[in-house]
């Protein structure tokens, strides 16, 4: 008479579960290997959902706003670095302008003072502060471009010709900054407010982000005229 031979649960695989198992010199017993498998399968599965639902692609599009508002900052910065020699020859030939040299000293002084934190891109009031004294400066410098005109010698100074070639070189790659940041928002908000990643954007408080508002859309895709009698 043949010996009986004992089947354990669930054939040879609980065999596995229902005894010590070796891996790379350690023992785990079965409910450590158990565990182990569980919380791999469960990580294997977060991975997959958060990858269908979009995790991922906010990162990759939070990356992309934060590095077009990188190169906005840096162009506006470029433009107040070149205002202190633009005042100071214009002062040279037009010194009687005082408002107007003081009104962009003062612009210039509150666009730089202003405190830029990556919070900004998150929060529509300080962005909206942001674009006002940067506003302001455009404003305050386009007026003092309009008081040189009255001074053919102003014009005439190699200097100031070169500030002019360089403040107008400035604008264009602010305006080209804005309409590529403008355009990174725009894909990130359209993520935010689309179904099923907006689940996401819940789940994880992401939120749409302000952008630039222009009263007219022009006004993005032609830089200011910067002209001083070519």
């Amino acid at each position: 008479m043949e010996p009986t031979v004992s089947t354990p649960p669930f054939g040879r695989f609980g065999y596995i579960f229902n005894h010590s198992t070796t891996c790379y010199g350690f023992t785990m017993k079965p409910s450590l290997f158990t565990r182990w498998s569980g919380l791999l399968l469960a990580a294997i599965m977060t991975s997959v959902l958060l990858t269908g639902c979009g995790y991922n692609q906010f990162q990759t599009k939070d990356e992309a706003t934060k590095a077009a508002w990188g190169e906005v900052v840096n162009q506006y910065q470029r433009r107040a670095d070149l205002i202190p020699n633009l005042v100071n020859t214009v002062k040279g030939y037009a010194s009687h302008e005082r408002e107007t040299l003081e009104a962009v000293t003062k612009a210039r002084s509150a666009a730089t003072s202003f405190q830029i934190t990556p919070e900004v891109l998150n929060n529509p009031e300080a962005f909206q502060k942001f674009q006002q004294v940067q506003g302001e400066l455009s404003g305050a410098l386009s007026r003092l471009m309009a008081v040189s005109e009255n001074y053919p010698q102003l014009k005439a100074d190699a200097g100031f010709r070169d500030l002019q070639s360089q403040l107008e070189g400035t604008e264009n790659r602010i305006t080209v900054a804005r309409q590529r940041y403008i355009a990174a928002v725009q894909d990130y908000n359209v993520t935010v407010r689309s179904f099923p990643t907006n689940l996401t954007a819940m789940a994880f408080g992401y939120q749409a982000k302000p952008s630039f508002t222009v009263a007219n859309e022009a006004a993005i895709s032609t830089a200011p005229t910067v002209n001083f009698g070519k």
